[in-house]
């Protein structure tokens, strides 16, 4: 067992620190939101991730996990400190320091020798070099830095901590990374040891090829689209392929969240910097800001105008699981329909308020009276909503799928008018009140 400290509670902090207590250590995570960390002690949690309230209570009640805001007392007699905290984008998209610069300098003073360093936070190459210097700076003592990125999905996060596809250990000094290896030794996850710029540059690498490969296939999706071929079959008969594989061939209306759009930009900044301009991804995410509007151009094209129609949006989170609306494709939807004098009302299962329009907790009050409904996120209890319940709520069956939620055959000799990404639109027909026609568009 060893004692841990955790410096942010916040998604990637909290996780970390929870789970690194379920694996026997005594773990403190200190915070500077005195709101936060005692709603932590209390046994509350800050966000939606399914399984960490729980674990967080079953580690406070033995004992093995703190939280708290004084720091001097979270650090002093730690072996080992996870720096967790946030690097939110400047605005030309580099990421900002200046949180892991204060978190390094304000525990400099109370560390003792040969304290282990660990940097969780996502930052860019180089990083690990100038904490050295932050700290060497402040501290009389001795201390590792090791870079230690994360790799955790919401809405997966135990599962992607448990049972991860490597941990990666960056460091110049093999001690420092064999002592974080032992930290993890119940995981049974394969190790990288590396040097600490290369550890730095796989975490921004993976998401940025990950960004990369969502991109591709919507702009495949769009000429299919076009072409009249179906993105789905498509996308199956790549996946065959074990050099592609079948993940992150969802054509939809998107990536958002905190990682991908954050991350992508923040390695575009970092290849100018070494003067090489990184055409790829800044093309990437010029198709993704396009993607986010594809449902909206196609309601335009229906429709002409969207002023005074009433719209059900189906789905905030970026993704299912989460309560997370950052980079949202759902939140960037609603914001343009209420430009275009739409009156939006919205439903998520988990997310309940947002400063943009109401959300109600019903599907079905969402959907009664609307002129059309758009998907954008595929929550199950979005996705596996029965067809029957748009056709007899909504003013006008009308639905834009952004996430493919539904076969085409699920359509047959239904009076639902359907749009969705990469595929032929559907509209039902209905020639009188005994005879339903079903009809490509």
């Amino acid at each position: 067992m060893r004692k841990i400290t955790v410096i942010g509670t916040g998604y990637v902090g909290l996780v970390t620190g929870t789970c690194l207590a379920n694996l026997g250590h005594e773990v403190t995570c200190v915070d500077i939101d005195e709101e936060r960390i005692d709603a932590l002690n209390d046994g509350h949690c800050p966000f939606h991730e399914p399984g960490l309230l729980s674990l967080i209570k079953s580690n406070l009640l033995e004992k093995r996990l703190r939280f708290t805001t004084i720091l001097k007392k979270a650090v002093h007699h730690a072996e080992a400190i996870f720096i967790a905290v946030g690097t939110p984008e400047n605005e030309d998209g580099s990421a900002d320091l200046s949180y892991v610069k204060s978190a390094v300098q304000n525990l400099s003073p109370y560390i003792n020798d040969g304290t282990l360093i660990i940097i969780k936070s996502t930052v860019p190459p180089g990083t690990n070099q100038k904490v050295r210097e932050w700290m060497q700076s402040d501290s009389g003592r001795t201390f590792h830095v090791v870079s230690n990125p994360e790799f955790l999905r919401e809405g997966s996060a135990l599962h992607d901590f448990f049972y991860g596809d490597r941990i990666v250990i960056g460091s110049t000094d093999n001690n420092a990374g064999r002592f974080l290896e032992d930290i993890y030794s119940k995981i049974n996850t394969p190790f990288l040891q590396t040097d600490p710029l290369s550890a730095e540059m796989i975490k921004y690498a993976s998401n940025a090829f990950l960004a990369t490969k969502i991109s591709f296939i919507n702009e495949i999706s769009s000429v299919c689209g076009d072409l009249g071929a179906d993105i789905e079959q498509v996308a199956q008969g790549m996946g065959m392929d074990s050099r592609i594989g079948e993940q992150f061939l969802r054509a939809g209306i998107g990536f958002g969240g905190s990682c991908f759009p954050k991350d992508t930009k923040a390695l575009v900044q970092v290849a100018q910097e070494t003067g090489h301009p990184f055409k790829l991804l800044s093309a990437v995410m010029d198709v993704n800001e396009r993607q986010k509007n594809l449902l909206i151009d196609k309601a335009l094209k229906r429709y002409g105008s969207l002023k005074g129609k009433h719209v059900a949006v189906l789905g905030l989170a970026f993704k299912p699981n989460t309560d997370d609306i950052r980079e949202s494709p759902g939140i960037s939807l609603i914001k343009r329909l209420q430009k275009l004098g739409s009156i939006p009302i919205a439903y998520d299962p988990v997310v309940k308020n947002i400063p943009y329009c109401a959300v109600n907790n019903s599907i079905h009050e969402v959907l009664s009276g609307a002129d059309f409904a758009m998907i954008c996120t595929e929550w199950p209890s979005i996705s596996d909503l029965p067809l029957d319940v748009y056709e007899n709520t909504m003013k006008e069956a009308v639905l834009f799928d952004g996430r493919n939620c539904y076969a085409r055959e699920d359509f047959e000799g239904r009076t639902i008018e359907y749009h969705s990404v990469g595929r032929q639109p559907y509209e039902g027909l209905i020639t009188n009140k005994q005879s339903i026609k079903f009809k490509l568009l």
